[in-house]
């Protein structure tokens, strides 16, 4: 079975050894993981055209999205204002990871969103953010989450130890968003779609990668996205192969969701 295509903007880095130059990167544990879970991860250039057509054009061919963790977002796209412990601000990547979690979420993409990847996906359905934490989050701790929640059902626990490493987080929640799991300060730490029907999303404000290799519970996360990925794929190639009227006659059907 071949691989499903896991879509992953790039972050930028001003210097790379091995390059010499300005680089587009993503984290080495990061890539691994979701190779490790039989996805295919491919690096997407942070491109200055983010019109709702340009990056239909661009990503309508994967079959997953990752948005993963990175520099501060500009309190500008929320209506926040300036901190001084803001870094690492790019408004490209920034308008760049909004338009592509604003289409992954358009057409139920498939969508793990870490870190950084979770507020990103906050301000692209209308909520806020904390520009920073009075206490930031760099530690690891245990939380809890519902029985019926993604989480739950790809880790087969309601319950698991996660990494953190944050100092800004989700203020006022978008809309079609769910939180479901907070820390003991009441900062909220993972959000699923409302409507979980619609599509696989799962949001977390740590770093699964950190841990993925020797975590069952955080490799799992990664699973779950690329058995989603794959199930999105292969629904896909249905559609294109059946006749019209066979389409229509599917997505007409309730037991059938994407």
């Amino acid at each position: 079975m071949s691989r499903p295509l896991i879509a992953v903007p790039a972050r930028f880095s001003e210097s790379a050894s091995a390059l010499r130059f300005r680089a587009e990167v993503n984290a080495h544990k990061l890539i691994e993981a979701i190779f490790a879970a039989g996805g295919e991860p491919l690096t997407i250039h942070p491109s200055a055209d983010v019109h709702p057509a340009d990056i239909a054009d661009r990503l309508n061919f994967v079959d997953a999205v990752v948005l993963p963790g990175g520099g501060d977002i500009s309190p500008a796209l929320y209506g926040g204002d300036h901190h001084d412990e803001l870094y690492d601000v790019d408004p490209l990547q920034d308008a760049f990871d909004v338009a592509v979690a604003t289409w992954a979420m358009h057409t139920a993409r498939p969508l793990l969103a870490i870190c950084r990847g979770l507020q990103v996906v906050n301000i692209a359905c209308g909520g806020t953010l904390l520009a920073h934490l009075d206490r930031p989050h760099r530690h690891t701790t245990r939380l809890t989450f519902g029985a019926d929640t993604h989480l739950a059902m790809v880790t087969d626990s309601r319950a698991m130890t996660i990494s953190c490493f944050h100092h800004q987080a989700i203020d006022q929640l978008g809309m079609g968003l769910h939180a479901i799991a907070w820390s003991d300060d009441g900062v909220v730490e993972a959000v699923e779609a409302a409507d979980t029907e619609q599509q696989w999303f799962v949001g977390v404000q740590w770093h699964p990668e950190d841990t993925a290799e020797t975590d069952p519970a955080q490799r799992a996360i990664f699973t779950g996205l690329v058995r989603s990925a794959s199930d999105f794929a292969r629904l896909r190639t249905v559609d294109q192969l059946a006749p019209p009227a066979a389409i229509d006659a599917r997505r007409a059907s309730p037991a059938v969701s994407r």
